[in-house]
């Protein structure tokens, strides 16, 4: 059974064909973009990236729940972070300088916007790293 023979076999079949076909692409497309319409970037680091280091810091409390830039929640309870430019979904080991203790986050947010910050921990990877009664310590990045 051909689709012109359900349709009927007028002259307009052809363009409802059409139409149908661009509707359905249409819909695959946006499925596969983030909830506000952007792409949702995937975990590959970009060519050249071996780490870097700086300083960390943690979001405050009253951060939980609110959208982070990549669309999803902030979950102070997950291990997740906040880095300018690596991709969302890119998982990155942070060690602590000064006492060597490891976590490994996920990219899920933009920032931190303060001079000499690499990154923004939630409270649970804080945890980890063993920095709450800091709030600020040294790390230093690298691919996981």
């Amino acid at each position: 059974m051909s689709v012109r023979s359900i349709l009927g076999a007028g002259p307009s079949a052809p363009r409802l064909v059409r139409g149908v076909l661009v509707l359905l692409l249409l819909a695959l497309t946006v499925g596969c973009a983030g909830r506000d319409g952007r792409q949702v970037e995937r975990a590959s680091l970009p060519s050249g990236w071996h780490g870097e280091q700086g300083q960390a810091s943690f979001y405050a409390d009253r951060y939980h729940g609110r959208r982070t830039a990549s669309g999803e929640a902030h979950d102070r309870n997950a291990l997740t972070a906040a880095h300018r430019s690596l991709p969302f979904g890119t998982r990155v080991r942070v060690t602590r300088l000064d006492n060597g203790r490891e976590t490994v986050v996920r990219i899920n947010d933009r920032g931190p916007f303060v001079r000499g910050r690499i990154i923004d921990l939630s409270r649970r990877a804080a945890e980890e790293l063993n920095m709450l009664g800091q709030g600020v310590a040294e790390v230093r990045l690298s691919p996981e």
